[in-house]
């Protein structure tokens, strides 16, 4: 084998990027096919709304309704099992309770739970925080990688092989292996985030969960190695994984998880599939791009209270001449929402106070003002379709900077809480759908006949 193979592995030769620009060449395909054949790309219409594939009684995306028989765009609104997660959130902050296990519970079974089914729930989930023997050390600590996404996907998959009913695909076994995967996906995600960090030198400390915590608390105690953390942050980071749960079933990583759970696979093999789905820069890992934006928005912005140059650099984003030259302005627009994404209004109202226990409130001001700028300077340089409005990305990446939580962290604390929605469809798809996810593609390329290689 020649001594130059390594490097031969991770490099483009000349002899790849032929064979890629072959690619481009021969996958190309015209964009007005897609209206032609009436695709619809996206599975999404130029408005907005999706190609119905599905049922279920888990969650609702609400931002529309009708009047005098039409369709129009309302404030938004999201629903678990029925209930609004505006009244869900106000419920377990007036009455002072972390809310994560409540709407978990909710998410799962269908009902809210009882004071003595919560606590019993609870129990279930703290059982079930713990990892099996030498798993930290033969499967963590073992190469860490600092994208903790695929450090995770590897322990999800690797937790397979410690299961003896891992293909077993009744419901009580997946619900088991569920709930054992929500109770320990916080462990692995701090345990990875550490690994890595005492591979770059840096101390190693690793904490135990505590039974008497929540999963925000446990979540902070475990990552800080003073383990302290305050009373606010704790809420906010609870709240957090509330609002991300879970999002209607046509989001790209829970529609994931009904593609491969329909194809008859396990229960880690699916929770892999939708990690990596999450993983992506336009679902999961937008928060970290809005925070990468302001940082860059911070150091070419002199004043950040001069709306001007706050302008001329939203523009600049706009016309692929600022950050990452994309021309977007991340953290603005959804998919369905046009008016408001409701997880963003709940998030601001508690940003603000987060930002004064912070000393934050600069920085707060400049988000607010972008997010009041950014519609009407997109709406000037853009044809839209719908309107434009701060989505939850926008927010979150504040809060958790705010929380002093690694940037590595922003999307695996979101798959911290979607793990329950995805378990909740998974679940779902099985008792109700027997039938593979296959939907159909129109082929475009003509028929040849083969020409032999002599020939050719």
């Amino acid at each position: 084998m020649p001594n130059n193979v390594g490097h031969v592995l991770f490099e483009v030769t000349p002899a790849v990027q032929h064979l890629a620009d072959l690619c481009e060449k021969n996958n190309a395909i015209d964009k007005e096919l897609y209206t032609k054949y009436e695709v619809k790309r996206g599975l999404r219409d130029l408005n907005g709304k999706g190609v119905l594939a599905g049922l279920t009684n888990i969650s609702d995306v609400c931002a529309k309704k009708v009047v005098n028989g039409e369709e129009v765009p309302c404030e938004g609104n999201l629903y678990y099992r029925g209930y609004n997660i505006k009244d869900l959130v106000g419920g377990f902050l007036k009455d002072k309770h972390f809310g994560f296990e409540e709407v978990a519970y909710l998410l799962l079974f269908g009902e809210l739970p009882s004071e003595r089914e919560l606590e019993e729930f609870h129990e279930v989930i703290v059982r079930r925080r713990t990892l099996p023997p030498t798993f930290v050390r033969d499967v963590i600590m073992k190469a860490p990688s600092a994208d903790m996404m695929n450090n995770l996907s590897r322990s999800i998959l690797s937790l397979y092989t410690y299961d003896d009913k891992a293909d077993d695909t009744s419901i009580p076994n997946v619900l088991r292996q569920c709930l054992n995967l929500i109770s320990q996906f916080p462990m692995l995600m701090v345990y990875s985030y550490h690994a890595y960090n005492y591979r770059q030198g840096e101390d190693l400390f690793i904490y135990a969960p505590s039974p008497d915590l929540s999963v925000a608390e446990n979540i902070l105690m475990m990552l800080r190695e003073n383990r302290k953390y305050t009373k606010l942050e704790a809420r906010i980071l609870d709240m957090a994984l509330v609002l991300h749960m879970d999002h209607g079933g046509g989001n790209n990583s829970t529609f994931t998880t009904h593609v491969v759970t329909s194809s008859g696979t396990d229960t880690y093999s699916t929770m892999a599939a939708a990690m990596a789905s999450l993983k992506g820069p336009k679902h999961g890992g937008a928060n970290i791009k809005v925070t990468q934006m302001f940082e860059d928005m911070k150091k070419m912005v002199s004043d950040w209270e001069d709306e001007d140059e706050i302008r001329e650099y939203l523009t600049a984003l706009l016309e692929k001449r600022a950050f990452d030259k994309k021309g977007l302005i991340y953290g603005m627009g959804h998919a369905i929402y046009s008016i408001s994404d409701p997880r963003a209004d709940i998030f601001k109202k508690f940003v603000k106070q987060l930002a004064r226990e912070k000393g934050c409130e600069k920085e707060y001001a400049l988000y607010e003002a972008v997010e009041r700028m950014a519609p009407e300077i997109i709406g000037e340089k853009r044809k839209i379709y719908k309107g434009v409005n701060a989505n939850v990305d926008f927010y979150s990446g504040l809060v958790y900077s705010m929380l002093d939580l690694p940037p590595a962290l922003y999307t695996p604390i979101f798959a911290t809480a979607r793990i329950v929605g995805w378990s909740a469809h998974r679940l779902e798809e099985l008792k109700n759908v027997d039938k593979i996810i296959r939907p159909a593609y129109k082929p475009l390329a003509p028929y040849k006949e083969y020409v032999p290689l002599a020939g050719r």
